[in-house]
């Protein structure tokens, strides 16, 4: 776990963090979100240990990050968005070295290191020189490095960042994976990536917590209610008509579709459970209209970013 304080960064007259404060539980995935200039960059460098905050703390499983630097920093494993590869080293010589940096015992190094390249999935590579790899390997091998050690926590900027899409799911992946066995926070401005991945989301503004919370629930805090987009078959204003009944229904408005089909916007409270939807369903099995689509309408991350950092909103936990 990472508690970090009412953490203060100044650099001379400026603040460039003004007293964060928030946690990143044990497995938890947490989408670490900001702006450029927002404080961001800053943040991760000082939980790393790479700059010391100017008041406030980070500690890291109980180890604090300036108290006790040593202990704090075997806990997290960092990859940085650009990797700290040595091109002119291969794979297999490139982790050894990073072995050594980290003080991975001779007898426990063989084991580790298969252990993580077969779960970065870079055996095939493992023998060849970096500089000759593709950027997705790259990102693999950058991963691997903060792998090693066993940390258990992953720090990771822009993981995703130049890789193609097939590239991309293949790290989402990953991150996925690596998370059943570590707390990772993960920077992107790549918003879908985030929206997939993340249990949870900071987003920062001008060096201040904006909103931290799951992006269902800010979602539905934003908005003050939640829509589904209904696509089915069968008479769309008998349809409207029974759908207004259902307990927990505030509205249901018919959409234009075509002569296939029909579509209809209803909205629910935000805080509605599952019930509401499952009464939905119900109600046109009952009826013999079959449900072609039934998906949320609610903001997206991109959009929920835009409107905290634009000052429109701004929702903390």
């Amino acid at each position: 776990m990472i508690e970090i304080n009412n953490l203060v960064k100044r650099y001379g007259d400026k603040k460039a963090v003004k007293g964060i404060s928030f946690t990143v539980n044990d497995g938890e995935v947490l989408g670490f979100l900001g702006p450029n200039g927002a404080g961001k960059t800053t943040t991760m460098n000082i939980i790393t240990g790479y700059l010391s905050s100017t008041s406030g703390t980070v500690k890291v499983n109980g180890h604090d990050i300036l108290e006790e630097p040593e202990l704090a920093k075997k806990e997290i494993g960092y990859l940085p968005e650009n990797p700290p590869l040595y091109n002119d080293m291969t794979v297999k010589d490139y982790l050894n070295f990073i072995c050594d940096l980290k003080g991975v015992a001779k007898e426990k190094r063989k084991s580790q290191l298969e252990s993580i390249v077969a779960m970065v999935k870079i055996s095939d590579v493992y023998y060849r020189l970096i500089g000759n790899l593709s950027k997705g390997y790259k990102q693999r091998v950058g991963i691997a490095q903060a792998l090693v050690g066993n940390p258990s926590i992953l720090i990771l900027d822009e993981p995703t960042v130049g890789l193609d899409p097939s590239q991309i799911i293949e790290i989402r992946r990953l991150i996925k994976a690596l998370s059943k066995n570590h707390s990772v926070i993960i920077s992107s401005h790549i918003l879908s990536e985030i929206q997939e991945i993340a249990d949870r989301v900071v987003i920062i503004n001008r060096g201040k917590i904006a909103a931290i919370d799951t992006i269902t629930d800010l979602s539905k805090r934003l908005s003050g209610q939640s829509k589904v987009l209904l696509t089915f078959i069968g008479p769309v204003n008998d349809a409207v008509a029974k759908i207004r009944t259902v307990k927990g229904v505030s509205s249901a408005i018919s959409r234009v579709a075509n002569n296939k089909f029909s579509q209809m916007e209803i909205t629910i409270p935000a805080n509605d459970t599952a019930e509401t939807r499952i009464a939905i369903f119900n109600l046109m099995a009952r009826e013999g209209w079959p449900i072609l689509e039934l998906r949320s309408l609610d903001p997206s991350l991109e959009e929920i970013f835009l409107n905290i950092t634009s000052g429109k909103g701004g929702v903390k936990s």
